[in-house]
């Protein structure tokens, strides 16, 4: 009897070594998309919103000859909204509170887009233009050409392409505006130095 257990006891190890393996089930397990579908612009988004509840100041410091000079006028902007799908900026200009800068995930893309409201809230004409980021950028700058309601509402707007940058360091923030090629317009904030709210 104990020869015959012994045999089954070797038969079993024999078996459990040279028997069918089985390769460990995969994980089919399928990870939600993200919300933008490039990574340097999830990578800028992320990096904005670490402003996120942050006021700062800013100076022109360029102006072409295109338009009205904003040099010596008060820029304030509000990192005041920071959600999964967007980050909302207030843009105050001396007393003028009617501007927000609105960075949002959209499809899979990055959008910015300029609102602005009357007094009483309601939108004024040709409010939210703005465009969606191209490929160019990385982590710290990105490149929105406009889009075709930024060209139906702004006279020669079709050309506008804003470049939002900031440095790897995060010691700035830069809004700036070209036009058909030509710098117009730009404004640095100083994130150094953030203001008391």
């Amino acid at each position: 009897m104990r020869v015959k257990l012994i045999g089954l006891l070797a038969v079993a190890l024999l078996f459990a070594a040279c028997g069918p393996r089985t390769q460990p089930a995969e994980d089919f397990t399928e990870q939600p998309p993200g919300l933008l579908e490039l990574e340097a612009h999830e990578a800028f988004f992320n990096n904005l919103a670490s402003l996120c509840g942050q006021t700062f100041a800013g100076e022109q410091t360029y102006r072409s000859h295109h338009g009205e000079s904003w040099a010596g006028r008060s820029m304030i902007m509000y990192v005041t909204v920071c959600e999964d799908d967007h980050i909302h900026i207030p843009f105050h200009v001396d007393d003028d509170q009617s501007r927000t800068w609105m960075f949002t995930a959209e499809d899979g893309n990055l959008v910015f887009r300029h609102q602005h409201l009357h007094e009483d809230g309601t939108h004024e004409e040709g409010s939210m233009y703005g465009g969606v980021a191209n490929a160019e950028g990385n982590a710290f700058v990105q490149y929105f050409p406009a889009d075709e309601f930024t060209a139906s509402v702004i006279e020669g707007g079709g050309g506008n392409l804003w470049i939002v940058s900031m440095d790897e360091q995060m010691t700035y923030f830069s809004y700036r505006l070209d036009r058909d090629g030509e710098k117009r317009f730009e404004i640095v904030f100083d994130l150094r130095n953030p203001l008391v709210n």
